[in-house]
């Protein structure tokens, strides 16, 4: 196993499962915020029925499983075999639903177009933009959308900074790479790589004692 799967292995086994029901009663739903029933939904993705989707780094499967359930066709990629796991073993009787375990560059090497690319605090935010912009850019149809959120850059603190993973009191945090970048900057480095109707900005927190809000990135092939 790579050291990054171990990473986000350890990073699985933090994280609380997904609710039963949201605050609407509903079993499926699309999250592109890191706060419960807060923002917009699957509309950022403009797809339909039938649409096949891609999923770069779906953890544990909960967005994917509400595209399945308002009928694309969703292929999840994660390369943590954990998070895998548990969405197989939620979500794994959903007929349309794929998931494959793999990094994401190397997973877009395979010759399948999509509808939409997205992406929700997930391998848009910790590869490489050089590495996977092109690749993503290579298998979106025309016209299709690439979509993904992360929280805001630290100010002062941007491109290729480092993530750490807690583990045990007497171990070292694991390190996973991620990029950060200010919405202007990330709306250049997409149409750089190709895509229009960029649009990159700041989603603010929901009310209360909340200030850290999330930034939602979308562009056009």
């Amino acid at each position: 196993m790579t050291d990054t799967a171990i990473a986000w292995d350890t990073y699985s086994g933090q994280r609380p499962e997904r609710r039963p029901v949201n605050s609407r009663g509903e079993t499926t739903w699309f999250n592109w915020t890191q706060y419960q029933d807060h923002g917009p939904g699957v509309e950022l993705l403009e797809a339909g029925p039938g649409d096949r989707v891609l999923d770069l780094g779906c953890g544990k499967g909960g967005n994917a499983a509400h595209l399945t359930a308002v009928g694309m066709h969703p292929v999840g990629v994660d390369v943590s075999p954990k998070q895998l796991a548990a969405a197989r073993s939620r979500w794994g009787d959903m007929p349309s639903l794929e998931l494959h375990q793999a990094e994401a560059v190397q997973f877009l090497q395979q010759d399948r177009a999509y509808d939409a690319v997205y992406s929700v605090y997930g391998a848009v935010w910790f590869t490489d933009p050089a590495r996977l912009l092109p690749a993503i850019r290579a298998r979106l149809r025309p016209g299709g959308r690439l979509v993904f959120s992360q929280r805001p850059p630290v100010e002062g603190c941007y491109g290729c900074q480092a993530s750490y993973i807690p583990r045990g009191d007497d171990e070292d945090p694991l390190v996973v790479k991620r990029w950060d970048y200010e919405p202007e900057v990330w709306e250049q480095v997409l149409t750089e790589h190709g895509f229009d109707d960029v649009h990159a900005s700041v989603m603010a927190a929901p009310p209360g004692r909340r200030t850290v809000g999330t930034l939602i990135v979308s562009a056009r092939a």
